[in-house]
C-alpha cells in the first residue's frame, strides 16, 4: 500500500533537524520519499495534511503494560511500599485474560497519544498473553517477562526457580523475537538487583550475549533500594551490574535517579542506555534524575511513563513537558530545552531499542512510524513565529494526535482506533480488575 501525506509541516528529527512544509510518501512499511512536493504518482491513499504537523512516532523506553489495570490502586506510596503492599500482590493474582486486557488498555492509551514503539516489562506469569495483545494491536515493542527468583515480601506465586525463569524467558524469546518482520523483539527483563540472584543475572548476561538481545531492568530508582543492594552485594547498583558483566550497549536501565560519579562513568563508557521516567519518579517520591549532567557526559537518554499505577497515565506529552520543567529551577531555563527533550522522545528511544537506523526520525528508508498532529486549537495558538518543537513539548497534548501509523499501517485514523475495540477493552478491563481485587487476601 502507498500512502501520500501532502502539505504537512514535517519535523524530521534527522541529523540536520530539518523542518519544512512538504510531502511524505510511504510504501508498504517504509518511508520512500520526503520532499517539498511529490508528484507523478498514484498512491492508494492521499492525506491532505494542510495546516497539520507530521512527526516521528514517539518512543517510550520504559512501560509496564501488565500494570495498566492497577491504575489508581497504588497512589501516594514510596517505591518499596508501593511494590510490596500493592503491585506485587496484584501481579500475583493476574490471569491470562487480565494480562491481555491490561496490555490492550495500555496500548490503546499509548497509540491515542502518539506512541508508536515501547520497551515493555511484563510480570512473572502469563506474558504470552501480553505478546498476543502487542501482536494484535500493531504497536512496535521490545518486551519481556519479568524474572524474579528472590526477594523479601514477594508473593510466592511471583517467586521463580532460577532455571524455570530462564527457560520460560528463552521459550518466549524463541517464539516472539523478530515476530512480524521485526516489529516485536524480545528483551530479558530481570526486575531489579534486589529480586534477582547473581546466578540469574549471570545467566541473563550470557543469554543476552548468545542471542544478541537487550536486557531491560530497573536501577537506582530509590535510596532504600540502593542501600539494600549495597548491603547484599557489597557495592552500588551500576558498579555491581558492571562487576558481573551486564553493563554494555545492550543494557537498558530505567530511572537511574541516584548515581554517583563512578556509576555515571560506567554508564557512559559502556554505552548503557538510561530511560528517564519523570512522572513516576515524582509520584513515588523517588527523586529527580540528573538528566542535564547525564546528557553533558554523553549518556544515551530516552523517556518512559513507567506504569499506570505509578504515573496514572502513559502520555508522552506529559513526560516531555515534565522532563523540561523539573530541571529549570535548579539548572536554569535552558538546561533541558525543547529540542533536547524531543530528541529523547524520538531518536533517543530508538537508540535505547537498538533501532536508531530503523525508527526515531522521518527519513527515506526508515520504517513508517508516523504521527499526524492537528495543532489548530486554543491551547496551541498563536503559531506564528513559534518554534515547532517548543510548541509540541510545551503546549501540545495527547488530544492533538489525529492519526497514528505504525509499520505503514493505520492503527488510529482521525482519532478512530482501527486495531483495538475500545468499548470491549474498557468493559473487560473493569471486569478484570474486579476479579483481581476479589482474589486479594482479605485484611
Amino acid at each position: 500500500m502507498q500512502i501520500l501525506i501532502k502539505n504537512a509541516e514535517i519535523i524530521t528529527m534527522n541529523e540536520k533537524n530539518e523542518i519544512f512544509n512538504g510531502d511524505l510518501l510511504i510504501k508498504a512499511d517504509r518511508i520512500v520519499e520526503i520532499s517539498k512536493n511529490i508528484e507523478g504518482i498514484y498512491p492508494d491513499k492521499i492525506i491532505d495534511a494542510t495546516g497539520k504537523t507530521v512527526i516521528p512516532g514517539l518512543i517510550q523506553s520504559h512501560i509496564h503494560l501488565c500494570q495498566t489495570l492497577f491504575r489508581g490502586q497504588g497512589d501516594d506510596l514510596e517505591l518499596l511500599d508501593w511494590l510490596s503492599k500493592k503491585i506485587w500482590p496484584l501481579e500475583a493474582v493476574h490471569d491470562e485474560e487480565s494480562i491481555y486486557y491490561s496490555a490492550m488498555l495500555g496500548i490503546g492509551e499509548l497509540i491515542q497519544s502518539g506512541t508508536t514503539a515501547i520497551i515493555d516489562m511484563e510480570t512473572v506469569r502469563h506474558t504470552e498473553y501480553a505478546f498476543r495483545a502487542i501482536a494484535e494491536s500493531g504497536i512496535r515493542a521490545l518486551a519481556g517477562k519479568v524474572m524474579m527468583d528472590q526477594g523479601e515480601g514477594v508473593p510466592l506465586s511471583l517467586l521463580e526457580e532460577t532455571n524455570e525463569s530462564i527457560q520460560e524467558s528463552v521459550d518466549l524469546l524463541e517464539k516472539w523475537n523478530n515476530y512480524d518482520n521485526g516489529r516485536i523483539k524480545y528483551a530479558f527483563s530481570p526486575r531489579f538487583v534486589i529480586s534477582c540472584s547473581e546466578d540469574l543475572l549471570s545467566e541473563v548476561r550470557d543469554l543476552s550475549n548468545h542471542y544478541q538481545v537487550m536486557v531491560h531492568t530497573h536501577a537506582s530508582e530509590n535510596l532504600k533500594e540502593i542501600e539494600i543492594v549495597e548491603n547484599e552485594r557489597g557495592m552500588r547498583n551500576i558498579v555491581y551490574l558492571d562487576h558481573i558483566g551486564l553493563a554494555n550497549q545492550r543494557l537498558i536501565l530505567a530511572h537511574c535517579v541516584w548515581l554517583d560519579d563512578e556509576e555515571k562513568r560506567i554508564i557512559r563508557e559502556k554505552g548503557v542506555k538510561v530511560s528517564h521516567c519523570p512522572g513516576s519518579n515524582l509520584k513515588l517520591a523517588s527523586g529527580i534524575a540528573e538528566t542535564p549532567d547525564l546528557l553533558d557526559k554523553g549518556v544515551f537518554l530516552s523517556l518512559g511513563a513507567d506504569g499506570a499505577p505509578c504515573n496514572n497515565n502513559l502520555d508522552m506529552f506529559n513526560e516531555m513537558r515534565l522532563t523540561a520543567l523539573i530541571q529549570k529551577p535548579a539548572h536554569g531555563p535552558t538546561a533541558m530545552d525543547a529540542q533536547k527533550v524531543f530528541r529523547m522522545a524520538t531518536i533517543g528511544g530508538a537508540t535505547a531499542m537498538g533501532l536508531e537506523n530503523e525508527i526515531g526520525s522521518l527519513e527515506v528508508g526508515k520504517k513508517a512510524d508516523v504521527v499526524i498532529l492537528d495543532l489548530n486549537d486554543f491551547h496551541t495558538y498563536p503559531s506564528k513565529d513559534v518554534d515547532p518543537i517548543s510548541r509540541i513539548v510545551y503546549s501540545a497534548t495527547r488530544g492533538d494526535v489525529e492519526t497514528t501509523i505504525i509499520d505503514g499501517k493505520f492503527v488510529m485514523e482521525n482519532r478512530i482506533m482501527n486495531t483495538i475495540n475500545k468499548s470491549i477493552v474498557l468493559k473487560e478491563s473493569n471486569k478484570s480488575i474486579k476479579r483481581l481485587l476479589d482474589r486479594l487476601p482479605k485484611g
